[in-house]
């Protein structure tokens, strides 16, 4: 199938991609929420910080991007969704109706691993549309789940966190390989989600198999958002983001992808 992907810049949706591609989708266009004239929103269902390397994401691919603005607010949070005016999910459904009258797409890649309230909401949007949701890591182990991320080369930094056991001063930046001893010892220890779909920490993936180019952070600012004893948020503001062209010849591309899919369908 011809497929959309929703992202956020993170390692979920990025791999999820990957997995489609793996399943023998075709990825023809990206597509995004973003805010306004702010860092990040308190969305229930969008990830926007680091909103803006999103354009630099899609030119990492190759591919068109569709973005839509959200003010991020849930007026209808039943388990339950019905279509609700000026509710977060209509920006959803605007931005997938304008992929679909654009151009020819018959699915929505969704990185979705663990929240019910976000795939009703997705697959809500997707059945008025004619679309099939696809969510190849719903209800994964996610231990598994990140150790395949991380084999499969999704370089992906952590952009901000909000949990009990992380620190945004040593924390931040740090990519998923880095961390992960950490965030198995914290699972242990408090319960931390692996994956963060408790809202624990986000993501931001620099480069992956699918990538023809790689993104490079030169300049970010660290904006602590509550400074709390116990468990501190803080996130990464980037403010100056460029592509660099991979140094691999294309068979080391196709190889290194090849090698990606492999670790997928096992």
């Amino acid at each position: 199938m011809r497929v959309v992907a929703l992202i956020s810049g993170g390692k979920d949706s990025c791999y999820n991609m990957v997995q489609c591609v793996a399943a023998g989708h075709e990825i023809v266009a990206l597509a995004n929420l973003r805010p306004e004239n702010k860092d990040e929103l308190d969305s229930y269902m969008y990830q926007t910080v680091g909103h803006q390397g999103i354009e630099l994401y899609a030119e990492a691919m190759g591919l068109p991007l569709f973005q839509q603005p959200t003010q991020g607010v849930a007026l209808l949070q039943e388990q339950v969704y019905t279509p609700t005016p000026e509710d977060e999910v209509e920006d959803l459904f605007q931005l997938l109706k304008t992929v679909k009258d654009e151009i020819d797409v018959d699915a929505v890649a969704v990185g979705a691993i663990l929240s019910d309230y976000q795939r009703i909401r997705v697959e809500n949007v997707c059945a008025r549309l004619g679309l099939v949701a696809l969510a190849y890591l719903w209800r994964r182990d996610q231990g598994e789940l990140l150790q395949e991320m991380i084999d499969c080369h999704i370089d992906a930094i952590v952009i901000k966190v909000a949990a009990l056991g992380l620190d945004p001063s040593k924390h931040l930046g740090m990519t998923i390989a880095d961390l992960q001893p950490h965030i198995l010892k914290m699972k242990e220890k408090y319960g931390l989600n692996i994956c963060g779909e408790g809202g624990e920490y986000e993501t931001f993936t620099l480069d992956c198999p699918l990538f023809i180019k790689t993104i490079v952070i030169d300049e970010y600012e660290t904006v602590i958002h509550s400074n709390d004893a116990v468990a501190p948020v803080g996130y990464l503001n980037f403010k100056d983001l460029r592509l660099v062209e991979k140094e691999v010849t294309v068979t080391f591309f196709c190889l290194s992808l090849s090698l990606c899919l492999m670790t997928v369908l096992d």
